[in-house]
């Protein structure tokens, strides 16, 4: 490894925010491949990743003078960190998605960092209908039914309109592979125990993105950033390449794992009203946790949602190194061992 692969991404020192979790450690033990050196931040250290050689900085997006330390000497910066969810309180979404991220671009800006890659989501353009085949022209989205979607959206235009540090937002959709902790457990989690219902007709088409593919698109972008900056200012859209019909995927999954497939269905718009329901009740009640159905989830389950990858393919030369097919195998094998 060593110095001919550092040659070829263009950098030697790298800072990933949310290094601990699903997406940042993938990224972070892509980086380590090509012999990068890595820092990460978190709120815990991650020894896992200490014994690899990577250092932790344990603390706080909206600390600024935290976040100034933490990206003092290195080349390029991955913010990956992020409040994520369906449900919650706009002030905490602020204060990680929104403050976070505006620190961060302060703290690359005053480091002079050479490159500061965001990851976004889909979230942003996504304005409660069908988006089949869409490309990065799409407007931002007007209305929110989640705080997570609205705090994503003020974040990536702050990203984007940062003018001192070269730039840009990569939107992965539907992120799953082997370590996944939170989308396919949840899934078999609700499947076994047979709380889940096709929402709308069963036909609707969505991007699906392998853990491995989300990663390297990260890798591209930066080596774009500290090279020909093409991509500056710039969202791409990352997937699979293609999409795939969400009900069929997830109960081939289930098959794959000897789960029963799923037959029962719910109109979206009765979803929808139970949705509005739950969030009315979680309001007035003051219940932690996330409600089973929300209205966005009702849309996000019943609506396509599927983009173009031609704008990734040309700037930054994304082609997906893993196919679905193969990835599905490796995750029903990482699911398998881990007792699911």
């Amino acid at each position: 490894m060593g110095t001919e692969k550092d040659v070829s991404l263009g950098f030697k020192t790298a800072l990933v925010t949310g290094g601990g979790g699903f997406v940042g450690k993938a990224v972070v033990k892509q980086l380590l491949g090509h012999g990068v050196k890595v820092r990460v931040v978190g709120r815990n250290r991650y020894t896992d990743l200490e014994s690899l050689g990577v250092s932790c900085f344990i603390g706080d997006l909206a600390d600024l003078d935290f976040i100034y330390q933490a990206c003092n000497g290195v080349d390029v910066v991955f913010h990956v960190a992020a409040l994520a969810g369906i449900w919650g309180p706009w002030g905490d979404y602020y204060r990680t998605n929104v403050l976070g991220t505006e620190n961060i671009v302060t703290a690359c800006n005053l480091n002079n960092v050479q490159a500061l890659v965001y990851t976004s989501t889909p979230s942003v353009v996504f304005d409660r209908k069908d988006i089949d085949g869409g490309n990065e022209s799409l407007d931002y989205a007007s209305t929110f039914l989640c705080s997570y979607a609205r705090s994503k959206v003020t974040a990536e235009k702050h990203v984007l309109h940062n003018i001192s540090t070269p730039s840009c937002a990569l939107r992965p959709h539907l992120i799953w592979g082997p370590s996944d902790p939170h989308l396919l457990p949840r899934l078999l989690q609700a499947g076994k125990k047979k709380q889940l219902k096709m929402v709308g007709g069963g036909t609707n088409l969505v991007d699906i993105s392998y853990i491995d593919n989300v990663a390297h698109a990260h890798l591209l972008a930066a080596q774009n950033l500290t090279a020909t900056k093409t991509a500056a200012g710039q969202a791409y859209f990352i997937s699979q390449g293609e999409p795939v019909n969400l009900w069929d995927w997830i109960n081939e999954l289930f098959e794959m794992m000897g789960v029963d497939r799923i037959t029962k269905s719910i109109s979206y718009s009765a979803a929808y009203k139970v949705g509005a329901t739950l969030e009315c009740l979680y309001k007035i009640t003051g219940k932690k946790g996330e409600p089973r159905m929300t209205r966005f989830l009702a849309e996000q389950l019943a609506k396509s949602h599927y983009f173009s990858c031609d704008k990734a393919v040309k700037d930054l030369g994304y082609h997906p190194v893993t196919s679905t097919k193969e990835g599905l195998q490796r995750t029903v094998d990482w699911l398998k061992s881990q007792g699911y």
